[in-house]
């Protein structure tokens, strides 16, 4: 099989699934596509992906390495899981199309990692609190926050290990007290659809407490834009993806933290890397 040539990985009524769904056709799906339930995400030292025709019902993202995205304190990443020349996402609702496509897609080059993932239907993590803290929502915040003019973005991928018994063992109001989230509902502390950073108590302390995630990765408080995050569980954890116009705007938000957050006692990355996710021809 070819190289895959940007608009040329599927064919017929299979090409519904590599190049629908984003509004834009010189956009890859995979990123503003709305989740599906499974992934198959993968590294590799590969050139490319090879052309193949697989189920209309997988959407199909891919990108080359990026430089620039630091080791964070508290990381544990081994050598074979620090970066990588060429990412492959495959997405779908059926898990064995997913299956089926990640056979007929493998790069010829060599596998850095690999891990299936997995949405739950209420978007709950494993540690049972749901993702996302402020993503972009309008057409004008996907456009200033995610796109580049080019029609491509930049992925930063991070499979992270959480001691899930160490996190649940606690009381649940410490629990939503580290998230700065209520479990039950995901309402944050501060009350309303959206963090309040500003809302206190009557005596004058914050709702949000200042080491709550929800704090700590808040735009205003990183000083950073923002990241469409579109994560999925997996046996151990958590494999975060997020999409943003620029590196920074990651490395920003982790730095911020790393200096205090307290979810981070439960949560070990043990792969790390950033690509460009160009545009389809």
């Amino acid at each position: 099989m070819g190289q895959l040539s940007r608009r040329r990985l599927l064919y017929g009524a299979a090409a519904i699934g590599l190049l629908g769904g984003c509004g834009s056709p010189e956009r890859q799906p995979g990123v503003v596509t709305p989740q599906q339930r499974h992934a198959d995400i993968s590294v590799w030292d590969a050139s490319s992906v090879p052309s193949a025709q697989v189920s209309s019902s997988v959407t199909v993202t891919w990108g080359h390495g990026v430089d620039g995205l630091p080791e964070f304190p508290g990381d544990a990443v081994q050598p074979q899981d620090l970066g990588g020349k060429l990412f492959l996402q495959i997405c779908g609702d059926d898990p064995g199309a997913v299956r089926d496509a990640a056979l007929r897609l493998r790069p010829e080059g060599r596998l850095r990692w690999r891990e299936q993932g997995f949405c739950n239907p209420d978007r709950t993590n494993v540690l049972g609190f749901q993702d996302g803290i402020v993503l972009p929502k309008t057409p004008e915040e996907f456009e200033r926050e995610v796109w580049l003019p080019d029609g491509s973005t930049i992925a930063v991928v991070r499979r992270m290990k959480l001691d899930v018994a160490g996190f649940t063992a606690l009381p649940v109001s410490e629990q939503e007290r580290i998230f700065g989230r209520r479990k039950h509902d995901a309402v944050p502390l501060s009350g309303g659809e959206e963090v309040d950073l500003s809302a206190k108590t009557p005596d004058g302390e914050y709702v949000i407490p200042a080491d709550a995630h929800v704090r700590r990765a808040h735009p205003l408080t990183a000083g950073a834009g923002l990241m469409l995050r579109r994560s999925y569980n997996y046996a151990e954890g958590l494999i975060f993806i997020s999409f943003q116009r620029e590196l920074r705007t990651f490395v920003n938000t982790m730095y911020r933290m790393t200096d205090g957050d307290a979810l981070l006692r439960y949560v070990t990355t043990t792969s790390s890397a950033a690509f460009r996710i160009p545009p389809l021809d």
